[in-house]
């Protein structure tokens, strides 16, 4: 019985696993496609969805809604989660575009490859943990929080590497005085 799949599955049924794939697949695929734009996307969306479900499963309340509706909802927020980071992520292509030679040679385009490219040199110099850490925040959009969370750093040492990170960069381009240092912020 379909009613009784999330709970099967907070017990730790392993039979209820199918039956939930069998019951809820076909929704939470369709789900997936609909709101992601590649087929490779929606696969592994639907793979996290079904891990949340199992990890969610022993907080269904029957008398709060459907099991439909709480699969619903889980695939709903986990998507919605999906392209939030994929609209703040800049992809290592998009950084290459950056990098290489404008296609119309204009002047903002030619000064926008050229800065670019000295930020990029910046980062070089930088110790390892300040590069990743602006990496993250720069490239990929990720919060401090989200970087903290993502390298198992405590939140603090994030924003020192960022601050610490920045200020010698724009040492390094010859940006600044002693007085904007104050100013720098990711």
């Amino acid at each position: 019985m379909a009613e009784a799949i999330l709970q099967r599955i907070a017990e730790g049924d392993q039979d209820a696993v199918q039956a939930a794939l069998k019951t809820y697949g076909g929704l939470v695929w369709s789900l997936a496609k609909r709101m992601l734009r590649n087929q490779e996307d929606a696969e592994d969306a639907v793979q996290e969805i079904f891990l949340d479900i199992w990890k969610n499963a022993g907080r269904f309340d029957a008398s709060q809604s459907s099991e439909t509706t709480f699969v619903a909802m889980i695939a709903r927020r986990r998507l919605i989660d999906r392209l939030r980071f994929n609209q703040r992520r800049i992809s290592a292509d998009s950084l290459d575009d950056i990098l290489a030679e404008p296609a119309d040679r204009s002047a903002q385009n030619v000064q926008t490859v050229v800065e670019a490219r000295e930020a990029f040199k910046a980062l070089d110099v930088l110790r390892p943990e300040q590069k990743q850490v602006l990496q993250m925040s720069i490239i990929h959009g990720l919060s401090h929080q989200e970087i903290a969370d993502a390298t198992g750093m405590p939140l603090g040492t994030v924003k020192t590497h960022a601050r610490r990170g920045l200020i010698q960069a724009r040492q390094h381009l010859g940006v600044g005085s002693a007085d904007s240092k104050k100013e720098v912020a990711v």
